[in-house]
């Protein structure tokens, strides 16, 4: 008889080394997951961390809706908050969120230093020309490294 191997929640997590005044993140993602209202309020810890939400195009594509971190309401509240169409902010997001599937995950981490760096760095990456957000300013280069159970190929 075959054995699943059980997920814990340490399993998706964030490490830091630092080194030379540099720091070192890995990142461990969640599997990447179907934005369902009881799926999120079932599985998702409520505790802080940083997330990605993607959308799903007419060609099965992903695309990425946002990244960001959260502090107080938690991973829970902030991904059920998102991915509903009804408290959208804006009509766009409200458009996508009604008629597309809509994916995510997470990673916890209680370091508001590190949530800091890593949005920072993801959205510098994502979206150079407005990444709307600052790091920690405690480094002088701040490098990543993710590891993931989904090979997430996304499009910009």
């Amino acid at each position: 008889m075959s054995q699943k191997k059980s997920i814990e929640l340490d399993d998706y997590r964030i490490t830091a080394q630092e080194k030379d005044g540099n720091v070192y993140y890995s990142v461990y993602w969640s599997p990447l997951t179907l934005a369902e209202r009881w799926t999120i309020s079932s599985i998702v810890p409520a505790i802080a961390g940083i997330y990605e939400i993607y959308w799903m195009d007419d060609h099965k594509h992903l695309r990425m809706l946002t990244v960001g971190c959260t502090h107080y309401g938690g991973l829970r509240s902030e991904l059920r908050r998102l991915t509903d169409s009804e408290l959208a902010m804006d009509a766009e997001t409200r458009q996508i969120l009604e008629d597309k599937e809509i994916w995510y995950r997470y990673a916890p981490t209680n370091s508001k230093k590190a949530m800091a760096d890593i949005v920072w760095f993801f959205r510098i990456t994502y979206f150079p020309e407005n990444p709307g957000t600052e790091p920690s300013g405690l480094y002088k280069k701040i490098f990543l490294r993710e590891s993931e159970p989904d090979k997430l190929i996304w499009v910009p």
